[in-house]
């Protein structure tokens, strides 16, 4: 993109820009780990969290609204035109929503944060769970453990739901967490039948007129956890088809101190790979670059 065309602000991986009554998100190819954003880019990432999250809206229509209006090059503003080549695929035209400020986190298996609050005091979120439980252990059901909104840089807040209710209040808590736990549960359902078990998730939402609506990514290979169905056993690390494998290498070669490593090649190419899968066991069909093929989502 040009650098006389700057966002309008930036996350760890999405580039904003205000377009009037709409936003342009694009979602670059970083990618981040522990709240930090690493040196390398990961090929094709940035289109399939796009693509991904737009077949997801498609499903989810008759559960709540989003904020999608198109994926490019459908429905590209004018001043993007001249970029469309580099937009394909990766960016998505939204209507603007007045943002919840809580990360909406659903949980099905314990793993990551929540095994380590578990091992502490038998607790998730101030969550009680039943004893015995050990990593990658399915829950007796889906459970609803909402964050804080770190800024970059800062770490999120995992936070109980009375903390929630405080936040943004006790009506707006209770629909964050019907929603979620609704959406998760469908989308599982899907999955399951495709072969991948959803550890956990992540929604967003904001409201446009009045009205809760799903916004940002959904279900994406950055947002959740996926394991592969066959070969799962609890009791040990799963295999995943996300970000996971690049976490799992950061914890063995670098302290958290400082600037994080670059991630050799393997790791890259790694990455890409399983998210490439992801993306082709979620929608049913093979990943083919919207950039290189020029054809619509």
């Amino acid at each position: 993109m040009s650098k006389e065309l700057r966002p309008d602000s930036r996350g760890k991986v999405r580039d904003i820009y205000d377009c009037g009554d709409e936003l342009l998100m694009v979602a670059s190819d970083r990618i981040s780990a522990f709240d930090v954003i690493l040196p390398d880019e990961i090929p094709y990432k940035g289109e399939i969290l796009t693509r991904i999250s737009a077949f997801w809206f498609n499903c989810f229509r008759d559960l709540i609204p989003n904020h999608m209006i198109s994926v490019l090059p459908d429905k590209t503003p004018q001043a993007f035109e001249e970029y469309q080549a580099y937009l394909a695929g990766r960016a998505m035209l939204v209507r603007k929503a007045n943002t919840v400020p809580i990360e909406c986190i659903v949980r099905g298996y314990l793993t990551g944060s929540g095994k380590k609050t578990y091992d502490q005091d038998g607790t998730v979120c101030g969550i009680k769970l039943p004893e015995g439980l050990t990593e990658a252990s399915k829950l007796p059901e889906p459970i609803f453990t909402p964050s804080t909104k770190a800024e970059i840089g800062e770490h999120d807040e995992n936070i109980s739901f009375e903390r929630c209710a405080e936040i943004v209040g006790q009506e707006v808590a209770e629909q964050l967490r019907e929603t979620s736990l609704a959406l998760y549960t469908a989308a599982a359902e899907y999955a399951a039948i495709q072969g991948i078990i959803i550890a956990d998730t992540k929604f967003e939402f904001g409201f446009i007129d009045g009205e809760l609506t799903l916004i940002d990514e959904c279900l994406t290979p950055d947002s959740s956890r996926f394991w592969p169905s066959e070969g799962y056993a609890e009791g040990h690390i799963q295999p995943s088809y996300d970000k996971q494998y690049v976490r799992d290498w950061l914890k063995a070669h670098w302290d958290m101190q400082g600037e994080p490593p670059h991630l050799p090649e393997d790791i890259v190419k790694g990455t890409s790979d399983r998210y490439r899968t992801a993306f082709q066991i979620i929608t049913g069909i093979a990943f083919t670059s919207m950039k290189e093929s020029h054809v619509t989502a």
